[in-house]
């Protein structure tokens, strides 16, 4: 199987089984150029990663990185995730209008 039949998901794992622990995170760009992929093709395989479950966690210091215990995943998903979640979704609040706990409850989730 040539690299362009190999899915995108699969080559950035394949670069990321090298990248485990945040200390050995690895960038948007140089993922994507060892992967042979764009980085928003790498951001797209990520996203897919993390919706089947793979612990793949991000932060602007460190890069791309698979979690390398619990801990770490936790972290990731603590610490950055929601965040980041609150942060969007204070900025939702101002720019609509509406009290944060009014929007809150409004969330639709899909099901």
């Amino acid at each position: 199987m040539s690299n362009d039949q190999v899915p995108a998901r699969t080559r950035v794992l394949e670069v990321l089984q090298w990248h485990v622990g945040q200390h050995y995170g690895i960038t948007a760009g140089t993922l994507a150029a060892r992967a042979q992929l764009t980085e928003r093709q790498v951001r797209q395989a990520v996203t897919e990663l993390r919706e089947d479950g793979v612990g793949v966690c991000a932060t602007p210091e460190t890069g791309y990185f698979l979690a390398a215990n619990d801990h770490e995943l936790d972290e990731y998903c603590l610490k950055f995730l929601r965040e980041r979640a609150m942060t969007s979704l204070v900025l939702c609040s101002k720019l609509t209008k509406q009290a944060l706990p009014d929007l809150i409850g409004q969330l639709k989730l899909p099901t």
